[in-house]
């Protein structure tokens, strides 16, 4: 891809970060947050949603686009779905413990928290909240971090309630669980500072390292989300929502760059051709015969082939403006949204089982000439009606260059087109809940994970790259949990970073042990009524049985610590039965027979003490 020169082009970005906090129980009631598999549900109910309208009668572009296909959302219940979730019950307060997460979030990038938080209403008629609308409450203001480039403002940050995850689609609409829905949420939205696809990396990148600073934030694919705002001078603001890796980052805002790029290129090339966009014809006679097993299934059915003239866009229609992705794409996604399969254009065209015949009456019924294009939807007659509408809606912004619009991230850094940006007429108070009175005297601030690196070095004499490991991994705060306990750090890092990582890459299934069973080991490991080296067997034995205590499953596996007169017992049995190696090779057959020595007391002693009473042993006959 060819790298454009940002600065002339007059880049403008910024990012809006959304993280899930790890807190006890939900925004709004006190039903836990966990995950659950939708094998778990026990029920499920459906809704149907409408865009309602603003304090002053407006209603949202995107909410109004959104409605405009008839769905049905069903929504899986569990054990622990209330009536708050279900949208059957009033919300409850606020939760404390995300406010006071948030607070502290707020103190890491130097922001200044409102005098009263006032809980508001955000339409969302996607089916990703029960009630038809998201609640959000703007906790802080005014804030800054640092890049190599310059400072970022952050503008706000909000604390909101999470979507409820969507699961599949159905025959009628969409299925989604309610385990995720209300799970407290951080949104941090930064200024429009960030001049670069790399600054946009970097200010990601430490907007997450404070974040997990706090200790108090969900972990794991899904958990923080990247919605990333991208500009060129000549182009348009473009919303790129869900982004999922900090990796990704970068390159998306490369290629939207790209995109409005081309975008651009096309505007000025449709205005020298004088191009238009012309009205929709049904066109379904053109292909009576046709041998297309798409637009033939379609009239099969009883449906409609519709098609729309493009004057001056032949040739344009097929051409790249993302890798593999085209203008044709791009109306393809705005058909799509209406219920079609896709579109067909004359760029591509004779294909698919369309001949050059067919190519030919398509163009005389439209009446398009060389230089024009044509685009067809075949499906259902009020679907393709709808679609080809929506594609010539887009081809005519195609005439003014870059439409403002919110698109979806995809796993390959590209994005694709999913509504309008959504306006003010979206917000709008909520009724059910007090305002909250924030209180950042009541919240320190907490240590920043580079500085953690640092104090594990110097207080625990963590080696450099174990001690970044555990600062930023997961399981930090039972680190610092444990190790203020009194357990060794050593332990506790090496199990936490390399033994739970070795067992994971072999398949043992880690994310079931719990804190408590974690902590029950380290306590046996540290007090000697396990040796260190049973540690790994016995996580294994927990993992596949988690119901046990680490005391219960250490006896039933016989790896319980054991004591000087056994070790130098079986010490002694491995070297008399290596008599004659022990003579002819004396302390160089320490190595082998160590091993050996290890296995037959099978993670039971110490390895140290095995080594010193092997090498007496030895000593001893040679």
């Amino acid at each position: 891809m060819t790298e454009h020169d940002y600065e002339d082009l007059g880049l403008v970005a910024g990012l809006e970060i959304h993280q899930q906090l790890d807190t006890a129980t939900k925004l709004f009631c006190q039903c836990p947050t966990l995950l659950r598999e939708p094998e778990e549900s026990l029920r499920s109910f459906s809704r149907y949603l409408h865009p309602t309208r603003s304090e002053l009668g407006e209603l949202d572009d995107a909410a109004v686009e959104e409605s405009m296909v008839e769905r049905e959302f069903e929504y899986l219940a569990y054990d622990t779905t209330c009536l708050v979730e279900e949208d059957d019950e009033p919300p409850h307060e606020l939760d404390a413990e995300a406010l006071e997460t948030t607070l502290e979030v707020a103190q890491l990038m130097d922001m200044r928290p409102v005098d009263q938080a006032h809980v508001m209403r955000k339409i969302v008629v996607d089916g990703s909240n029960t009630s038809g609308f998201q609640r959000s409450t703007l906790i802080a203001t005014d804030g800054e971090i640092e890049t190599s480039d310059g400072p970022i403002e952050i503008e706000d940050l909000l604390l909101e309630e999470e979507s409820a995850q969507r699961v599949t689609e159905t025959d009628a609409g969409v299925r989604y669980s309610l385990d995720r829905l209300g799970i407290p949420l951080v949104e941090i939205g930064t200024g429009p500072d960030i001049s670069t696809p790399e600054q946009a990396l970097e200010a990601a990148e430490r907007i997450g390292m404070l974040l997990r600073s706090t200790g108090k934030v969900k972990r794991g694919l899904g958990t923080i989300r990247q919605d990333v705002n991208v500009s060129i001078a000549e182009g348009a603001r473009v919303e790129i929502k869900g982004v999922q890796s900090l990796d990704d980052i970068d390159d998306i805002v490369r290629n939207e760059v790209a995109r409005q790029v081309e975008l651009v290129d096309i505007r000025n090339e449709l205005a020298d051709r004088s191009a238009s966009v012309g009205d929709v014809v049904d066109v379904s006679d053109v292909f009576s015969g046709t041998e297309s097993g798409v637009i033939g299934g379609a009239l099969e059915s009883g449906g409609s082939v519709m098609a729309v003239r493009l004057s001056g866009f032949d040739g344009l229609v097929g051409r790249e403006i993302a890798p593999d992705r085209r203008l044709g794409t791009e109306f393809s996604d705005h058909a799509k949204r209406h219920g079609a399969g896709g579109i067909f254009h004359t760029d591509e065209l004779p294909a698919y089982g369309v001949t050059e015949d067919e190519v030919a009456a398509l163009r005389d019924a439209v009446g398009a000439n060389e230089n024009d294009a044509v685009a067809i939807v075949a499906a259902d007659t009020d679907v393709a009606k709808t679609a080809v509408d929506a594609v010539a809606a887009r081809a005519t912004t195609a005439l003014e260059g870059v439409p403002e619009e919110t698109r979806g991230a995809n796993d390959d850094g590209t994005t694709r087109y999913l509504r309008p940006l959504p306006g003010a007429a979206r917000m709008y108070p909520e009724t059910d809940v007090q305002p909250v009175e924030p209180d950042p005297s009541e919240v320190s601030e907490p240590e920043l994970l580079t500085e953690k690196v640092e104090r594990y070095q110097d207080e625990y004499d963590l080696g450099a790259g174990l001690a970044e490991q555990v600062a930023y991994g997961e399981y930090m705060p039972l680190f610092e949990d444990v190790v203020a306990d009194g357990i060794d750090p050593t332990l506790a890092a090496t199990t936490l970073e390399s033994t739970l990582t070795e067992l994971r890459r072999d398949d043992v299934p880690v994310e079931r042990l719990s804190p408590d069973h974690l902590e029950e080991v380290f306590r046996m490991a540290d007090g000697g009524d396990l040796a260190r080296e049973g540690v790994p067997d016995l996580l294994r034995a927990l993992a596949n049985d988690p119901t046990r205590s680490a005391e219960a499953a250490a006896e039933a596996g016989g790896l319980g610590s054991a004591g000087e007169d056994e070790v130098r017992d079986a010490v002694v049995e491995v070297v008399e039965r290596n008599e004659e190696q022990v003579e002819s090779e004396g302390m160089q057959a320490f190595s082998g027979l160590m091993g050996e020595c290890m296995g037959a007391l099978r993670g039971k002693a110490d390895g140290d003490l095995v080594s010193e009473l092997l090498r007496e042993e030895i000593q001893k006959r040679s």
